[in-house]
C-alpha cells in the first residue's frame, strides 16, 4: 500500500531546501564523504556507495547517507559538519516529517478503530526511531544492465519518501511494475513491514524498486519511522480473536539485523519469514 500526499503542511522551502543541500553534500570531494564510511549498521552516520557491495548480484548504482534523527539531540553532533548548512536544513526537515509521521499515525489508527489514550502501540511510535535515507543515483551509461535499489520493502513502519524531479522511483501494482511520478513537493508514504504485522496483514507493505537512467543524476529523501529500537513489533492484542488469529510472529530489530546480517533484502522475504502457517 502506497499513496502520494499533497497539502501536507511542510512549507515548500523545507523540502527544496533538504534536496538542494543533498546535492551539494554528494558533490564534495570523496575523502569528506568518505569520512562517514562505516560497516557499522548502528553509526550514527552511515555513508557508503554499493559499487563495492559485493553481497549484491544486482550492481546498484547509487550513493547514500544514512542519518539517525531521534531523538535528534543526541545524534545532530554526528551529522556531516559540511555543507555548512546541512545541519540545521536536514534538522528541520527531520522535524517537520516527524510531525508528519504522528499524525498519519492517528489516521491509520483510526482507521484500524484501535483509538483512545490507552494506545500504548502510538506512545510507542511517538518515541519510536527515526532514520533519515539520502540516495543519490548518478547517471549509469548502461541503465539497463542494473537497477538503483533492487525490489525490496521497508522494514520500518511508514517511509516518507521526498524525490526530486527525476523519475525512478517504481512500486508493485498487481503485478506490474508501476511508476510514480515527482510531483514536486509531494511525499510518497509507503507501508513498511513493521505495519503489515502490527495491523495483523491489514496494511500490506509495498514493493518497490529504483531505475536509473543514463543522462541525469537522481535525489531522494526516505524518513524511515518505526517503534523503537529495543520494541518488540507484533500484531496488534486489539486486532486479534477466535475469528482472527495472528498471521505474524513477534520480532524485534536484533532479529532484523541478524538476517540481513547473512543476506541482502530483497522483496518481502523478511516478512515471508515472520509469517504464521496456520493449519
Amino acid at each position: 500500500m502506497g499513496m502520494q500526499v499533497v497539502n501536507h503542511g511542510m512549507e515548500g522551502d523545507v523540502s527544496r531546501n533538504m534536496i538542494e543541500v543533498c546535492k551539494k553534500f554528494f558533490e564534495l570531494p570523496y575523502e569528506e564523504r568518505s569520512k562517514y564510511m562505516t560497516s557499522d549498521m548502528s553509526a550514527p552516520v552511515r555513508y557508503g556507495t554499493s559499487f563495492n557491495q559485493n553481497k549484491d548480484n544486482v550492481f546498484c548504482w547509487r550513493d547514500f547517507l544514512k542519518l539517525y534523527a531521534h531523538p535528534l539531540p543526541d545524534y545532530l553532533p554526528y551529522w556531516p559538519s559540511s555543507p555548512s548548512d546541512f545541519r540545521s536544513l536536514a534538522a528541520t526537515y527531520a522535524t517537520e516529517t516527524r510531525e508528519m509521521f504522528e499524525m498519519m499515525v492517528k489516521a491509520i489508527m483510526e482507521s484500524l478503530e484501535i483509538d483512545g489514550d490507552d494506545n500504548e502501540a502510538a506512545k510507542e511510535l511517538k518515541e519510536g526511531s527515526q532514520m533519515v535515507v539520502v540516495n543519490c543515483y548518478p547517471p549509469c551509461p548502461e541503465p539497463e544492465l542494473t537497477l538503483g535499489m533492487p525490489p525490496h520493502s521497508d522494514y520500518g513502519f511508514l517511509t516518507l519518501l521526498l524525490q526530486d524531479d527525476v523519475e525512478g522511483l517504481q512500486i508493485l501494482y498487481r503485478d506490474e511494475w508501476v511508476t510514480i511520478d515527482p510531483i514536486p513537493g509531494s511525499f510518497v508514504i509507503n507501508v513498511g513491514d513493521h505495519l503489515e504485522i502490527f495491523s495483523n496483514g491489514r496494511y500490506k507493505s509495498v514493493l518497490h524498486r529504483v531505475l536509473v537512467n543514463s543522462t541525469k543524476p537522481r535525489i531522494s529523501v526516505a524518513s524511515l519511522h518505526s517503534f523503537p529500537l529495543t520494541s518488540v513489533v507484533k500484531p496488534s492484542p486489539k486486532l486479534i480473536d477466535e475469528h482472527n488469529q495472528p498471521q505474524y510472529m513477534d520480532t524485534d530489530f536484533a532479529t532484523f539485523l541478524q538476517y540481513i546480517s547473512t543476506r541482502e533484502p530483497k522483496w518481502k522475504n523478511f516478512l515471508e519469514s515472520r509469517k504464521i502457517h496456520h493449519l
